[in-house]
């Protein structure tokens, strides 16, 4: 069976970056199960899945428009201390919510000064075109339930999100 869209994919992925440094990959543990077309991957990575089968091993390259988008400066952002207090760890690398003219959004502490914090706006991989390498390892088509609930359900574990007519407040 092709890959197609609502088609339930399990894989093995690799992902670097342009000069070949390893980001991650699941070749030393689970591998990772989608269901095509639903946005869950970077859309570069997802468009190369289609029509590829059980058994297909590939590599991709994937621009950075097509992964996590370029890089915006404006994203990143110098702010007084004094607005972040009740945040107990304020390190860099700690990741905060922050509301923004877009809705909530994750933001990255990259600098923490006696008075000010700059945050980034931007995802982690922004920026960098990416490489993958993958092997598809499964595909059948999605079950409703799945559909329903956007995601792949095993026969031996139930996901919580079995609906109910009843109403509780």
């Amino acid at each position: 069976m092709k890959i197609t869209k609502n088609s339930v994919v399990i894989m093995h992925y690799a992902v670097s970056d342009s000069e070949g440094t390893l980001i991650d990959s699941s070749y030393d543990h689970k591998p990772m199960s989608i269901i095509q077309g639903t946005g869950y991957l970077i859309p570069g990575l997802e468009n190369a899945l289609i029509d590829h089968q059980k058994g297909d091993e590939f590599e991709v390259a994937v621009s950075a428009e097509q992964a996590y988008g370029e890089r915006h400066d404006e994203y990143v952002q110098t702010v007084p201390k004094e607005l972040l207090q009740g945040v107990e760890e304020l390190a860099v690398g700690t990741q905060l919510r922050a509301s923004t003219d877009d809705g909530e959004q994750t933001v990255i502490v990259i600098d923490v000064t006696d008075d000010e914090v700059t945050v980034d706006g931007n995802h982690p991989l922004a920026g960098l075109d990416l490489s993958f390498d993958v092997e598809i390892l499964e595909v059948r088509e999605a079950t409703e339930e799945e559909l329903a609930h956007g995601h792949i359900h095993s026969e031996d574990e139930s996901c919580g999100n079995e609906r109910s007519d009843e109403h509780t407040e």
